[in-house]
């Protein structure tokens, strides 16, 4: 049978449990990961002592993140992004948009979001419009609509309406040209 650790997290771990809880995990993960990063303590009497001494400030910290998460969602409701990405014939894209993408797109509209905070649980590898969350905090998640379209695709629409457009016209003004060209042909001879 595996062996088994309690320890006392100081960081929000997504599968385990907020700050300041007391989880048992395998002893290998809090051993080799939990523990030196610096996510977890052991659960040892003193150092459960020492967090509930500090509970008050703990659970102060907590309250001012989320409300600063919750101000920073309501900025952020009305962002909308689109891609535009080389893309085959059936709508496969010919590459992807991944959780750097994203991040990038926001450090471009002022946003500091950890691309770890993006939960894309694969990357976006076809043309259409997606709804990705982006965690601001624990129980503050951003809905972020994200449309994905074929590289050239708007411009292609936009060229081929003129060069219809502009075919009609010629066709318009070259009989008034020539009525204009016959015109000044008739004044030059008065």
């Amino acid at each position: 049978m595996a062996s088994t650790t309690t320890i006392l997290l100081k960081e929000d771990i997504e599968s385990l449990g907020g700050r300041g809880e007391i989880v048992t995990v395998r002893a290998g993960y809090a051993r080799n990961y939990l523990l030196p990063r610096g996510y977890a303590i052991l659960a040892t009497k003193g150092n459960v002592k020492q967090v509930e001494q500090e509970r008050g400030a703990l659970l102060k910290k907590a309250a001012e993140e989320r409300s600063t998460a919750e101000a920073q969602l309501s900025v952020m409701q009305s962002l909308r992004f689109s891609f535009e990405r080389k893309a085959g014939e059936s709508g496969t894209l010919f590459g992807s948009v991944t959780s750097m993408d994203i991040e990038d797109a926001l450090k471009q509209k002022g946003y500091e979001v950890d691309r770890r905070k993006i939960v894309l649980k694969s990357p976006i590898k076809e043309l259409g419009d997606y709804v990705v969350p982006v965690k601001l905090h624990r129980d503050v998640t951003l809905e972020l609509p994200i449309s994905v379209t074929a590289e050239g695709e708007v411009i292609q629409e936009r060229l081929d309406e003129p060069e219809e457009e502009s075919a009609e016209e010629t066709k318009e003004k070259a009989p008034a040209q020539d009525e204009s060209a016959a015109s000044q042909s008739e004044t030059e001879e008065e």
